[in-house]
């Protein structure tokens, strides 16, 4: 099937979602909540076992004489310095996430734990759960799909997309075509899917700092749309531009910003503390990681099972739904790099540093709580406006709330310029350099999916709808890693 085939179907599905959205939100939220549960209650194992293969494969490959393998040809060199190509990963990857989850999500497993164990463990477990969401098995995801991309399309020479892996292995045939075929549709539909929630989750966050600013309580739909529209006269004109000349400067930009509020929070906190909450995170993460990825809760019911649906599975598919988008951004800026490099700076470099974001900002909130400056229910009930209901509680409160303001709306900018591309690629049949007029038409048709997402006004259903288009995901991943481990074998032969 031609490339227009392909482009005209991703586009009539979610299309189709759009016009399901905008008739029926209500009913499109209910109906991805039901089939989301359906998967985590008969799928939920799987899923914990595939994040946790997908981490083990990445660890082998980058300390194995696989490590060696250049993606490209041998005298390739990477195309962006080290820095860039680590901020633009970590932009994609991320990005407006951690400012919306930085404070609430810490909150929240806080309050769910502490009906069980002590105020000083539940802050510890809590924490450690947070990082465990944002840590080794979230960008094992991303980088084996990523690694795989890049192998075929660098070193191999096939075209950059999902199919590719599937086609070079098990030949040209009628069913590796036809399977091919279908695995980049479901990726074009999963990346629109996925971004489009995250455009509604960092639309909430900058409405909700622009109405605390401006003394508006809520702000509401109104000013969600007003958001969403200069949003979408920010991200479209990056549309016209090379990929690597605007967003190297504004993920730079946005991840300069970041870094900048994590310092001023330690030097205007209590600095010794949330230091040492970094080391206690750490110690606790590291020790801990490889027991929490098999743990499933298989002899808890009720709470504890809805709790780990809602947080654990629901990050996991999070991750795999925007697989095939970062997996493909991070393979385009990878070229020239070893599997060694490439893994070991994908995995440790983004887990670093969520480890230190969210052990510093649940820990500013634990000790504002502690000393009656700040709610923690109301962080986990308004997860947008926590990060800027914790800052109200330094000095200078209005001057960090614009930042984070400013880096919320980079790093929307950047994730929908990032996924408009990769979008235009795939439906381009894996041309780099897809026309402007085609990245055009995926970037408005990502802003419709992103008004609809904001018209749920409801966090849960965002994440609920994007579960669900990751749901395919489980199993393709996999077989790109059988691709992959194949290929290698292979070319390990031949050198023999």
């Amino acid at each position: 099937m031609n490339n227009r085939a392909l482009m005209f179907t991703a586009l009539g599905l979610t299309g189709g979602v759009v016009g399901w959205g905008a008739y029926d939100t209500v009913g499109l939220a209910s109906f991805a909540d039901s089939v989301v549960r359906v998967m985590f209650q008969s799928r939920g194992w799987f899923i914990m076992l595939t994040t946790n293969i997908l981490l083990i494969a990445c660890a082998w490959l980058a300390f194995s004489q696989n490590g060696k393998v250049r993606l490209g040809k041998d005298d390739d060199l990477p195309e962006f310095s080290t820095g860039s190509w680590l901020t633009m990963m970590f932009a994609a990857g991320m990005g407006v996430g951690l400012l919306f989850y930085g404070v609430a999500e810490p909150a929240s497993h806080f309050l769910f734990a502490e009906q069980e164990l002590s105020p000083r463990l539940a802050s510890s477990a809590s924490i450690f759960i947070t990082i465990f969401h944002w840590g080794f098995h979230a960008w094992a995801i991303y980088g084996l799909t990523g690694l795989v991309i890049a192998y075929f399309s660098y070193r191999i020479g096939a075209p950059t997309m999902l199919s590719s892996p599937i086609i070079e292995v098990f030949g040209d045939g009628r069913l590796p075509k036809a399977v091919g075929w279908g695995i980049n549709v479901l990726a074009i539909y999963a990346i629109a899917i996925g971004l489009a929630g995250s455009v509604a989750m960092g639309v909430f966050q900058v409405q909700s700092g622009v109405a605390r600013l401006l003394g508006v309580e809520g702000g509401g739909l109104g000013l969600s749309f007003i958001v969403f529209a200069v949003l979408c006269v920010a991200y479209f004109i990056p549309l016209f531009k090379d990929l690597g000349d605007g967003m190297a400067k504004l993920s730079n930009v946005a991840i300069g910003i970041t870094i900048a509020l994590l310092c001023y929070i330690v030097l205007a906190g209590p600095t010794s503390f949330l230091m040492g909450s970094v080391l206690d995170a750490t110690g606790s993460y590291l020790s801990q990681v490889v027991w929490q990825g098999f743990h499933t809760y298989a002899y808890f019911g009720g709470e504890v099972a809805d709790w780990f649906s809602a947080w654990t599975l629901n990050y996991m598919v999070w991750w795999l739904a925007w697989a095939p988008f970062v997996g493909v951004f991070i393979a385009r800026i990878s070229k020239g790099r070893t599997i060694r490099e490439f893994l070991l700076g994908v995995l440790l470099a983004p887990t670093g540093f969520s480890i230190a974001w969210f052990s510093i900002l649940g820990s500013m909130g634990f000790y504002s709580a502690n000393k009656g400056t700040f709610v923690l229910e109301q962080a986990r009930d308004n997860a947008d406006g926590a990060t800027f209901a914790l800052l109200e509680s330094l000095p200078l409160s209005d001057i960090a709330s614009v930042a984070v303001i400013i880096a919320a709306f980079l790093f929307i900018v950047t994730s929908v310029v990032s996924a408009a591309y990769v979008l235009a690629m795939f439906s381009s049949g894996g041309d780099e350099n897809p026309s402007t007029r085609v990245k055009l038409v995926w970037g408005a048709l990502l802003g419709a999916l992103g008004l609809v997402m904001i018209i749920t006004e409801s966090v849960d259903a965002v994440r609920s709808i994007i579960a669900m288009s990751a749901n395919p995901f489980v199993f393709i991943v996999l077989l790109l890693l059988v691709c992959l481990l194949k290929a290698l074998k292979k070319e390990k032969g031949a050198q023999k």
